[in-house]
């Protein structure tokens, strides 16, 4: 009984925390140098140079008002693929009402 109440509790805190994830899943060949996170843009269109697409990259279960948190998540994420800028191409809030957002991490030419 004391097993199942401790599986019990974990479950609840962590449903309740909403452990946000960002996923990360290289599409690019070869190898390019980690960039600093703090240099990794954040877009919501197209830049208007040439870039290659290194990986898509994609999170969810994140508060509305942690916006900030999770672009300089998805920065943290993308930077050691080497990444000068993420795309974002989609998102918005699920049913839950936590924030998701998919896109792709890109290095400029």
């Amino acid at each position: 009984m004391r097993n199942f109440r401790s599986v019990f509790t974990l479950l609840v805190l962590v449903s309740l925390c909403g452990c946000a994830v960002v996923d990360v899943t290289k599409t690019a060949k070869g190898f390019y140098p980690p960039t600093k996170p703090d240099d990794v843009e954040i877009l919501m269109t197209a830049p208007g140079r040439k870039y290659v697409e290194l990986a898509t990259i994609s999170t969810n279960n994140w508060s509305p008002n942690a916006t900030a948190k999770m672009h300089n998540a998805l920065r943290a994420k993308a930077a050691p693929i080497g990444a000068d800028a993420v795309i974002l191409l989609n998102s918005g809030v699920n049913p839950e009402g936590y924030l998701w957002s998919t896109g792709i991490a890109v290095k400029f030419q």
